[in-house]
């Protein structure tokens, strides 16, 4: 995913397609950390990494925090 996102960001212009294609990157990598944090969190104070649920998209990014 990451290597998508350099690849679009280093042509300069990009199509609409393309930008479209790079917004739903970033929220899909956004949710990858989302669930990273989670997984921290609760191993932090005990509890089961994989109680961690993968957020909808509308959550994560609303999050403000």
């Amino acid at each position: 995913m990451r290597s998508r996102e350099k690849r679009l960001y280093a042509q300069g212009t990009m199509s609409d397609a393309e930008r479209e294609r790079l917004g739903k990157l970033n929220v899909e990598l956004d949710r990858c950390w989302d669930l990273l944090r989670q997984r921290r969190a609760l191993r932090e104070y005990g509890r089961n990494p994989d109680e961690a649920d993968v957020r909808p998209a509308s959550i994560v990014e609303n999050y403000r925090g």
